[in-house]
């Protein structure tokens, strides 16, 4: 997402119909300029029921938490994009934000580190790739 900036942010077309791929990475670039930390973009396409990727995320505080996952729903719904649910605003150590083909999760550290979805949804490993 090369020379985009939030000032010309609106102005970009429309995400309503854009592929999972697509809109994982305005997430990511979301999340990114507002210094969300270890974003990760994770295809579980075939492996959930629920989308096809999702987009981890650590943040620095349980207020910083509410703000990067308030951001993302701002930020896409300026493109046309709104979330089809978000869940955790009554805590500070985790939300989701669901807009369908791509989940969003903002974890505080402990959070992540307890939860550990990368390592749960990390592309499995073919045998001779393990040792």
């Amino acid at each position: 997402m090369e020379d985009v900036t939030f000032e010309n942010w609106e102005s970009l077309p429309s995400l309503a119909e854009a592929d999972p791929t697509e809109l994982a990475e305005a997430v990511r670039f979301v999340l990114d300029a507002k210094r969300g930390r270890d974003i990760a973009v994770i295809s579980v396409e075939g492996r959930s029921d629920i989308t096809d990727r999702m987009v981890l995320c650590s943040a620095n505080s349980g207020t910083h938490v509410r703000a990067l996952a308030g951001e993302v729903e701002y930020r896409l719904g300026q493109r046309g994009v709104h979330p089809l649910h978000t869940d955790g605003g009554d805590q500070r150590s985790w939300m989701v934000v669901d807009f369908g083909t791509v989940m969003v999760h903002v974890f505080d550290r402990e959070a992540r580190e307890f939860y550990h979805l990368d390592k749960l949804y990390a592309e499995p490993k073919l045998p001779a790739e393990e040792e």
